[in-house]
Parts: C-alpha cells; structure tokens; sequence
C-alpha cells in the first residue's frame, strides 16, 4: 500500500495477515505491519525492506511509487530479519544501489547474506545524506533493541523514521495507516515495547534524549502506525514505559493454578482489594492467558500479587517462566506480594523470593501467604493484611 505522508514521502509497507506468531513466540491475532519508507527526491533512498514472507508484493508496491526511477540508496536502520528480508531482492533489482547503514550492520549484512557483495557506505553518529531538498540525519540507537540500530530524521519535513521504536503489533489495513485512526493505539503498543524493547529502557532513554530536541512532526516507525498528531501522548508513554514508570494506578495479579485452589485463592484476593478501594485490579490466569500480556500488565501497573502453585518441590512451570521473562526483560522498580499453595510441602514461596530477590528494586511486601490445598476461613486475615501491605 502506498500513502502519502508528506509531498515527498512515502509509505510503501506491506502487511502480513497470515501470520499467527511473531518472531514465533508472540500472538498477533491482528496480524503484523512491515513498514517501508520512499523519500524521492534529487537522489531516491528507500528506508529499510520487508520480510522475505512478502517481498514480491513489497518490490510491487517500490516499483509502482518509484513511477519509473531508480533508488540511489537504501538506508538500513535495523538487520533483523523482518526489515532486511528482501536486501538481496532488491540489490538484485536495482545493482546500483548503494547500502547505507552503520559499520556494525554492515558485519550483520555479511552474516545474514555470506559471499554476496554489495556497494555500501558506513555512517556514524550526526553523519548525513544529502538527496537534494532533503537531508537525512543518522542518529545512533545500539540496543533498541540490537547493537546496530539507527533511526534517521529528515531535516526538511521532520520526519524521524523511529526503527523498531513506537512500533506496534497489528496489521495497518486492521488499525489504520495513522495513529490518529486507531482507536488503542497504546493496548498493542505496550505489549510490544515491554516483549521487544522492555530490556532496553535505558537505551532508549538515550535515544528519547537525542531526537526529542529536533521536534519530530512526524514519527515513522518499522511496525504499526505513522504517528503525526498529539505526539506528546506517544513520546510521553515511551517516557514512562523506558524508565520503568508506573502508568497505570492498581494491582495486577498473575495466577498459576494446577487444580483450581489457587486460582480461587487469587479471584478471593481480587475481591478484596477492590473492596478495600483498589482503583484498578488487572488479573492474569498464567496457565491459560497470553504470557506476552500478563508481562504487558506487569510492567503497567506498580504492584503485582504472584499466586502460584508448587510443583516437583518448586514453583510451578507457568509462574517460573512468567518469572523468568520478567528476568530477561529486566522488570524493576516495583512492590510485589506472594501466595504459595501446596499441600504436602509448600515451596512455591521460596522459589519465588529467589526469583525477585535477582531482580533490580524489586520489594516483597507483606507477609507471604501460604495455603494448604484449599482456601480455608482461618486464611481470611493473612488475605486481608495482605492486601493491606500491597495497598500501603
């Protein structure tokens, strides 16, 4: 699909509606966006190519806004897979093409495409590309979410093309070309900045630095929508999201039952908390729910109750790898408080406080709660000071 996003520039991406897993982990009921950019002017540069899964169509759609000229270059932001499957295609096409992207992309450019040759320029950081109006700037982003990122910012319309930066999960034929046509941006949003990028807040704390003095008007990233209006939202949620802020007031409540005694442990929580004046309680079911959102939701909210069975004399496997990618993302700087349940010999407690206790600002408030098989009466106050201490 070509759109116009200013006189000179355009989107020429392509959606995938085929695809049920993103990077083959992540559900994408909405299917997914690969975003590609035109600049045509003096000199024609294509920003970044799709995934090979569409490349036919996408060299369809360059064809077509090209309307007859060649590209003098591609500049190459991000060699993930889904943005650098078609390098080869096009180079093929188009020989004369010159590849612009930074050294250490250029090493990834080798790996990923091992004996071809390709004529390619190396930039760093502030260096530019003159088309003739338009000046492309190259800004450094290593780890938003690989080492070798760059965005780039047309000096003449403001156009930043973000990278993987303000990107989303979803198919743009299904939530609209522009952000102010999506009705939640922010819901796909978040479950893709916390499941691709949540690691790398620092990171991209350095890059908000970097392009929030050239005042954008327009943010193009590599998935979801083109963002060219009210800004302020988008760049303020990043904000929160990549220092680790707390966006949501309210307690979320992951859940990992085996038969059912857990699960009604934490839904009697739940009830609790809102009786107690909660604003919000967001509660995830770990053994049937999207992973990918109850890590979403971990992240929005500043609190978070784990309830979790044991199992094998540790913690049961949905609560350990909901853990465990809590780890990988680097969560942090937030108040939890814990259920065990076993009825022999409860362990899941102690696997859990190891598990957080690894983590960065993480503190367990409260006293841990443990039940023996079944919810009982005499549980009803060690729930009840529990929600007290998640509250405080």
């Amino acid at each position: 699909m070509i759109k116009n996003i200013t006189s000179d520039i355009r989107y020429i991406g392509v959606d995938d509606l085929d695809l049920d897993l993103f990077e083959s982990q992540y559900v994408v009921p909405e299917g997914m966006s690969y975003n590609s950019y035109l600049v045509l002017d003096d000199k024609v540069a294509i920003l970044d190519t799709v995934d090979a899964r569409k490349g036919e169509e996408w060299l369809r759609i360059l064809e077509e806004a090209l309307g007859g000229r060649k590209p003098d270059y591609l500049v190459v932001q991000h060699m993930e897979p889904d943005h650098s499957g078609c390098i080869l295609a096009l180079t093929e096409k188009y020989p004369d093409i010159r590849i612009v992207a930074t050294a250490k992309a250029l090493v990834f450019l080798n790996q990923f495409f091992e004996g071809k040759s390709f004529n390619t320029q190396a930039v760093k950081e502030g260096d530019t590309l003159e088309l003739g109006a338009h000046t492309l700037q190259f800004i450094l982003a290593a780890m938003v979410h690989w080492p070798e990122v760059m965005v780039s910012f047309d000096r003449k319309d403001k156009v930043l093309f973000a990278a993987d930066a303000f990107g989303k999960f979803g198919a743009l034929s299904k939530c609209g070309y522009f952000g102010e046509e999506d009705d939640d941006w922010a819901c796909e949003a978040r479950r893709y900045y916390f499941n691709i990028c949540g690691k790398y807040g620092a990171p991209v704390q350095v890059l908000l630095k970097k392009v929030l003095p050239l005042q954008p008007a327009v943010i193009a990233p590599l998935h979801g929508p083109i963002l060219r209006k009210d800004l302020g939202q988008y760049l303020d949620l990043y904000n929160t999201w990549s220092s680790y802020g707390v966006e949501t007031e309210g307690v979320f409540i992951a859940c990992a039952s085996i038969h059912g005694g857990t699960l009604a442990v934490a839904e009697h929580l739940k009830e609790i908390l809102l009786a107690k004046g909660c604003p919000k309680v967001a509660f995830s079911d770990l053994t049937r729910d999207d992973q990918a959102e109850a890590v979403e939701d971990a992240f929005r909210y500043g609190r978070m109750v784990l309830a979790a069975s044991s199992y094998d004399g540790g913690l049961f496997s949905p609560a350990y790898n909901f853990l465990h990618t809590l780890q990988m993302k680097s969560w942090q700087k937030r108040k939890v408080a814990l259920i065990e349940n076993g009825t022999w010999a409860p362990a899941a407690g102690k696997v859990m406080k190891e598990m957080f206790g690894a983590m960065k600002e993480v503190e367990i408030v409260g006293e841990p709660v443990t039940i023996r098989s079944r919810m009982k009466e005499s549980d009803q106050a060690a729930l009840e000071a529990l929600a007290d201490a998640i509250l405080q």
